[in-house]
């Protein structure tokens, strides 16, 4: 086993981070990075620093023929100069291995379902637009259709929109299923995986953030279209155009926002960063029943406002509110747990 190879284990053993790692030897997270992926070699105060802070020889960590499964397991470290942490008395969570086969797999089937994904949550935005549209050009005498057969046909489109969007949900909720470990258990990432992801994150980055400030734009300026309609005129269909053209504006900045944010969280769930923490995925476990109750419960309350109000135009903003929703029902849980 090389250093790289001991750097990860060790660091993973201890349940530590690159950026908790890096703090404890006074280096940056990158530092570490380039470490565990044989990239570059910590000069020689770094070794006897972590030597002192895995609690292993310096020959343990410099020879490759010594193997750390032979070395007792820590559950804590220790501080540079500071006395051993003292070991947790509850058992270690168990670690899933993940291999660089199995990573490529999942970015890869990832990549492919934000787009898909990112589609049928677009189609699902977009789906009243031609129930406005013809109900609004109906009762204007825009279009030569009975409103009976106006209604029928937005329905009509709405409900194979809908349809077409849970298909695409399903399918590729089956797609990953093999994967779902990913986001739910700890994982024990082989050498190469953590700095083959992070390269890949590094260099997707730029592109994340473009896609995520055009995709805010969008819904921030969505209201454009609104607003020119009033300044235009007390003009009834002026208003449903914009109320159309407004939905699309939301539905293409979803669109960038939700693709681009299944990509990035991809790699953050094999990096164990952010909302995929350790800990956060305790406490997604937790919350698992308890967030399938509050999602089922904003569909309904979508449905039933939608088609008792008609108002499918004002309808949508249900789901950025459920959204929030959740964040705040989820930190107030966190605060509940921590408090027992």
């Amino acid at each position: 086993m090389i250093l790289a190879e001991k750097i990860t284990v060790l660091r993973k053993r201890n349940g530590w981070s690159q950026e908790e790692l890096a703090e404890k030897l006074g280096v940056s997270r990158q530092s570490i990075s380039k470490w565990e992926s044989a990239q570059s070699t910590p000069d020689l105060n770094r070794i006897l620093a972590m030597s002192a802070l895995f609690d292993v020889s310096t020959d343990t960590l410099l020879k490759d023929e010594e193997e750390l499964q032979e070395l007792p397991v820590l559950t804590g470290g220790t501080e540079l100069n500071a006395e051993v942490i003292t070991p947790a008395k509850e058992i270690p969570e168990p670690l899933r291995s993940v291999s660089m086969e199995e990573a490529n797999r999942y970015l890869q089937l990832k990549a492919v379902a934000s787009g898909r994904i990112a589609i049928g949550v677009m189609l699902c935005i977009l789906s009243p637009v031609l129930l406005i549209l013809f109900s609004g050009a109906q009762e204007m005498k825009k279009i030569s259709l009975s409103e009976a057969q106006a209604a029928g046909i937005g329905v009509l489109v709405l409900m194979l929109m809908v349809g077409t969007a849970v298909g695409i949900f399903i399918y590729y909720g089956m797609q990953m299923k093999p994967f779902d470990y990913m986001d739910k258990e700890a994982l024990e990432t082989e050498y190469g995986v953590e700095g083959m992801v992070r390269d890949r994150m590094e260099r997707y980055n730029p592109s994340h953030i473009k896609f995520m400030i055009i995709g805010v734009l969008l819904c921030v300026l969505s209201c454009i279209p609104i607003f020119a309609a009033m300044i235009l005129g007390e003009n009834e269909w002026n208003l449903i155009i914009g109320v159309c053209l407004l939905l699309i504006m939301v539905a293409v900045g979803v669109l960038l926002i939700v693709r681009t944010n299944i990509i990035m969280e991809a790699m953050k769930s094999l990096l164990e960063e952010g909302e995929f923490s350790r800990e956060n995925k305790r406490e997604s476990r937790r919350n698992e029943s308890i967030m399938t109750i509050y999602w089922l419960t904003a569909i309904a309350i979508f449905l039933a406002y939608s088609f008792l109000t008609n108002r499918w135009d004002r309808s949508w903003i249900i789901w950025p509110v459920a959204g929030i929703g959740c964040g705040i029902l989820t930190a107030v849980l966190k605060v509940v747990r921590s408090r027992e």
